[in-house]
């Protein structure tokens, strides 16, 4: 068991990272023959949680140091979209990132919330929260 939470845990922070991966099916995989909650329940869902949020302050990071690069060749975004998104998170505010759990839409989200330096503490208690509920959620499908 503890070989299969490990891996959940690195699927889930691969999954969090901008890179694309997906931890829910796995986690669902290992909890299906659960009967109840149990403590192996409670261990599976906080090493995918813990990944989680692991690769989710990883984007967190990137997005403060992103925009040292702004000017370089290959910088993968121009001025523009980079406004536009700042725009869009600042319209919203940091509670947009208890959506940081969505598939697509919440990858960027983390990263955005470093570019515009928001405060470490707020964006992992936010950060945090969402990706737990979403994982409480599939757990209760599960077992």
């Amino acid at each position: 068991m503890f070989t299969a939470t490990l891996a959940l845990f690195f699927s889930a922070l691969l999954a969090a990272t901008i890179l694309p991966f997906s931890s829910e099916v796995f986690l669902y995989a290992l909890l299906q023959g659960e009967e109840s909650w149990t403590l192996t329940t409670v261990l599976t869902i906080t090493a995918a949680t813990l990944g989680n949020v692991l690769g989710a302050c990883i984007n967190w990071w990137l997005g403060r140091e992103l925009l040292r690069f702004r000017h370089k060749r290959w910088f993968y975004f121009d001025d523009r979209q980079i406004a536009r998104a700042q725009a869009w998170f600042q319209r919203y505010g940091a509670w947009t990132l208890l959506l940081s759990w969505v598939p697509v839409v919440g990858d960027p989200l983390t990263l955005i919330a470093g570019l515009l330096r928001v405060r470490f503490t707020v964006f992992l208690m936010l950060v945090a929260t969402g990706k737990l509920l979403r994982y409480v959620f599939i757990a209760l499908l599960a077992v």
